[in-house]
């Protein structure tokens, strides 16, 4: 494991909370990852996620693309996003990293901060935009902005396409693991942990490929239906946090434990809400076939070598969330338009391209797939550095 190229802790003066800010490496001189904000936020939370990064920038190169792999970072805040403190924290919190959002670091919405809201509270905190550090490495900075702008705009079923392009990811790492393995998507059964942005754009996905979501897990605790659940009620009672309103369920939908979602009766599990859902000794009420990791980090290493034990194949979250992030450098750089078609195509074919060479290489290499992706990346790093500059 490399040593971040930079770490750092902040305290608040005003409430003793703390931010951090890891950067992994740089690409040009900028790197790439949101900025999360959650109660128990740690360091080293974040120390992993921005290696992570650097994975996904490696993972979705294309020599021949507009868009450009850029490093690896993340930010995080120790703080529950629904405290009503917690939006003055998070402003001077951008205060205090605004040198290194103004010169190298590209943030945008993670666990528990909407793009809008951090929108909002970077330009309180007198920041042009919160990928600004980005701008000098576009041809036509104003298109470029505007081409984004405009993709934001756009709204898909009552759902902003920024909101849908990951789970869209998802659901095509989901797809193309069955469609390996030769398992018809009817009757193919799924439990979702998060309801948010990435666990709701995933179900909605799944469900319309002819899947079957059986439970869905939200801060309230989980909501199952072996015949399946109305995915779009739920979606549409949901608060901004992802929390289902209860009036919305139907006579035969069930009110379960919060944790209940692991032990459902279905095949896939897809834990979409925090990290270290999975650990060591919840993972033996498992019994799915494949974890699909659509938040970050969810599965511990530890358990993971577990469930590998156990024939659980996990999809590891360097590739399956990465639809997000390469959509907006997709759109910003100029490979695609602000259009949700063509954000949907784009999407799919890269995931199933990167989802079916990820699994081809664990095949071969009598691995998981998590060490296949992590071996993919580390193949295309000398590429990148050879073609754009130090990778570090």
């Amino acid at each position: 494991m490399t040593t971040p190229l930079l770490s750092l802790t902040w305290t608040d003066d005003i409430t003793g909370r703390q931010g951090f800010l890891v950067i992994d490496r740089l690409v040009r001189g900028v790197c790439s990852g949101g900025l999360r904000m959650r109660e128990g936020c740690t360091l080293d939370e974040v120390t992993g996620l921005a290696r992570g990064m650097s994975m996904k920038e490696a993972l979705h190169y294309d020599g021949d693309g507009r868009y450009i792999p850029l490093g690896g970072a993340k930010g995080g805040i120790d703080c529950d996003p629904r405290d009503p403190a917690a939006y003055d924290l998070l402003v001077r919190y951008l205060r205090a990293v605004r040198p290194y959002i103004e010169g190298f670091w590209t943030t945008g919405e993670d666990l528990g901060l909407s793009q809008d809201l951090v929108d909002r509270a970077a330009a309180e905190a007198g920041l042009v935009s919160s990928i600004q550090a980005v701008y000098p490495l576009l041809d036509d900075e104003a298109a470029a902005r505007r081409r984004l702008a405009d993709a934001f705009a756009v709204e898909v079923d009552g759902i902003g396409l920024d909101e849908l392009v990951g789970g869209c990811g998802v659901a095509e790492s989901v797809l193309t693991a069955l469609d390996r393995a030769g398992v018809p998507y009817a009757g193919t059964r799924v439990a979702v942990q998060g309801l948010g942005t990435m666990g709701g754009a995933t179900a909605r996905f799944l469900t319309r490929a002819g899947l079957t979501v059986v439970a869905v897990a939200d801060l309230k605790g989980t909501v199952a239906n072996p015949a399946g659940l109305d995915i779009e009620s739920l979606l549409a009672a949901r608060d901004p946090y992802g929390t289902v309103d209860r009036a919305a369920l139907r006579p035969g939908d069930r009110e379960l434990p919060a944790d209940a979602w692991l032990s459902a009766d279905a095949e896939v599990l897809v834990p979409a809400a925090v990290s270290y859902a999975v650990d060591t000794v919840n993972q033996e009420r498992i019994t799915a076939r494949w974890i699909v990791e659509a938040a970050n980090m969810p599965v511990l290493p530890e358990a993971e070598a577990l469930l590998a034990g156990r024939g659980i194949t996990v999809l590891p979250d360097v590739v399956v969330n990465s639809g997000t992030n390469a959509w907006w450098w997709w759109t910003l750089f100029g490979d695609i338009g602000p259009d949700a078609t063509e954000a949907f195509t784009h999407t799919r074919r890269s995931m199933r391209a990167l989802t079916d060479r990820m699994l081809t290489r664990a095949e071969a290499d009598g691995t998981t797939p998590r060490a296949a992706a992590h071996a993919i990346a580390a193949d295309r790093l000398p590429v990148i550095a050879e073609r754009y500059g130090r990778y570090r």
